[in-house]
């Protein structure tokens, strides 16, 4: 048998997942426990949203004003525990009122840096397409770096670091499209859409006399959820499976709607966002099934279609075709 039989082979190997521990929560249940008292019927959404999070991406929340994606944010940042910071996004907001400036120290005549909101835990730029291209831009940095430079210093932002930006429809009035580099810097775009008629009744039953979101509490200490995140990132990836991820994301490439296809770094964040998914289900390998389960949230903002006009469903009808024509290893 060739090296190569062999190696898929032992792809195909089904391995035993790992059992929780009887009666005992993991920190993803108590998260996305927590996160779902605030946001009724959305669980397949709040899973994702703490998939791409332990994967140390960004999450781009796009849909229209009312269906919860600043209580969505705020919800995971107060379950999740650590320091959190809120920027509300306008047409005159600068880019130093998100990194930070140096500003003169009366005292000692010197200048000193002031930081801005992006030097917390979790960053949620509220409607991040009503700000200018300039100040969008100034998020670059931190989002692809983890870091800030101001008049030529480097400031290392706190770890975890995680951006979580909601906006508007592009066609909705005062709002500026994501550039196309911006966009690649989110791990995943997600819709909430509208809730169902039980959800949105549940909705205004709990919040006649209170506020669910003032309830929230942190079930996870910052070093636990730092510490979840490198089991994360530890999850084992078999060299046909990669292959599987790449083969995905060439396929958006040669797509005649497309104009530019998934790029490389959208490729990484695939592979890293599978893996916190198969971390989620107890397993310390990657599957094809988790490649497969995440591909249609992170591949399709990844592409630039031919028509400037396109909507996200064509793009992602692009992703759902490169699913249907790649072949996967078959687990046995």
């Amino acid at each position: 048998m060739s090296e190569a039989s062999m190696a898929e082979r032992d792809v195909h190997r089904r391995e035993p997942e790992r059992e929780a521990e009887p009666g005992r929560e993991t920190a993803g249940e108590r998260i996305e426990a927590a996160v779902g008292s605030v946001i009724s019927g959305k669980h397949a959404e709040i899973r994702t949203m703490l998939t791409v999070l332990l994967a140390e991406g960004h999450v781009l929340l796009e849909d229209v004003p009312g269906v919860g994606k600043t209580q969505l944010a705020r919800a995971f940042a107060a379950a999740i525990g650590g320091s959190v910071r809120r920027i509300q996004c306008t047409p005159d907001l600068l880019p130093s009122d998100i990194t930070g400036m140096s500003v003169l120290d009366q005292k000692t005549g010197e200048l000193r840096f002031q930081p801005g909101p992006v030097f917390a835990n979790i960053v949620i730029a509220d409607e991040i397409n009503r700000a200018s291209p300039k100040t969008q831009a100034a998020l670059l940095e931190c989002m692809a770096e983890g870091q800030v430079t101001v008049d030529g210093v480097t400031h290392v932002l706190p770890t975890p670091f995680l951006v979580v930006a909601t906006q508007n429809p592009i066609d909705m009035e005062g709002t500026y499209a994501l550039p196309e580099a911006q966009r690649d810097r989110f791990m995943a775009r997600l819709e909430l859409g509208y809730p169902d008629e039980a959800a949105e009744h549940a909705m205004v039953t709990a919040r006649e006399t209170a506020q669910p979101l003032d309830a929230v509490r942190a079930v996870t200490s910052q070093a636990q959820f730092q510490a979840e995140i490198d089991e994360a990132r530890a999850v084992r990836a078999h060299e046909l499976v990669e292959r599987y991820a790449v083969r995905l994301a060439r396929a958006t490439r040669g797509h005649p709607d497309v104009r530019l296809g998934a790029s490389p770094r959208a490729t990484l964040q695939l592979v890293r966002a599978a893996k916190a998914h198969a971390h989620l289900l107890g397993r310390d390998w990657l599957s094809p099934d988790d490649v497969k389960a995440l591909a249609p949230h992170v591949l399709p903002h990844h592409l630039v279609m031919h028509d400037p006009q396109a909507r996200h469903d064509e793009a992602r009808a692009v992703v759902a075709q490169a699913l249907a024509s790649t072949a996967a290893p078959i687990m046995r």
